[in-house]
């Protein structure tokens, strides 16, 4: 099986660091309200809390400085994508702090490629990026925590994952203990 993963709140649980340096910024917002938001996009946030340049610079400087340590692998996530044909990654994330995780916890060598926002396809949902991909590697499944990240998946004719939301995609999952149990072709 070929898999494309989102990154952020897919494969790491990053979205915990990301409210808390968002409710720093915002000073008065909870960290709760600032991961409800976050977890529909990034963008949606910054929108939704009409951030300002001078408070989006801020936050942008305090994500760059979250450890590893603060964005952890989801549990169980290692051992699908040691069973995986093949693993590609598709993030709005950096190259530089994706790879930053990735090496940390010794993931990198698990992906044949990852495309990061230094790449220069336009941002999801639009499918190029996922169609560079699916033509370079013949991708089954798309697996993301977001509906922004199936989208371009289902545009495609690819087959779906959404882990953690109930959104429609072909297959959910709560935990990526069951995850051969669950994605079946």
């Amino acid at each position: 099986m070929n898999i494309l993963w989102d990154y952020d709140g897919t494969l790491f649980d990053t979205y915990p660091a990301y409210a808390k340096r968002m409710s720093l910024v915002l000073n008065g917002v909870s960290e709760e309200d600032c991961y409800t938001q976050l977890k529909v996009s990034a963008t949606h946030a910054i929108n939704h809390f009409r951030m300002t340049e001078a408070q989006i610079n801020e936050y942008n400087l305090l994500i760059s400085r979250i450890s590893p340590e603060e964005m952890p692998p989801f549990d169980h996530v290692e051992d699908v994508l040691k069973q995986a044909d093949y693993n590609v990654i598709m993030t709005h994330k950096d190259q530089e702090g994706a790879h930053k995780v990735l090496d940390y916890y010794g993931f990198t060598t698990y992906f044949r490629e990852i495309v990061t926002a230094d790449h220069g396809f336009p941002r999801k949902p639009d499918p190029a990026a996922y169609e560079y991909l699916h033509n370079k590697y013949r991708i089954d499944l798309a697996v993301g925590d977001r509906e922004l990240d199936i989208i371009p998946a289902k545009q495609l004719g690819m087959y779906t994952c959404l882990f953690q939301n109930d959104k429609p995609a072909d297959f959910h999952l709560k935990s990526y203990r069951n995850f051969f149990d669950v994605v079946i072709f």
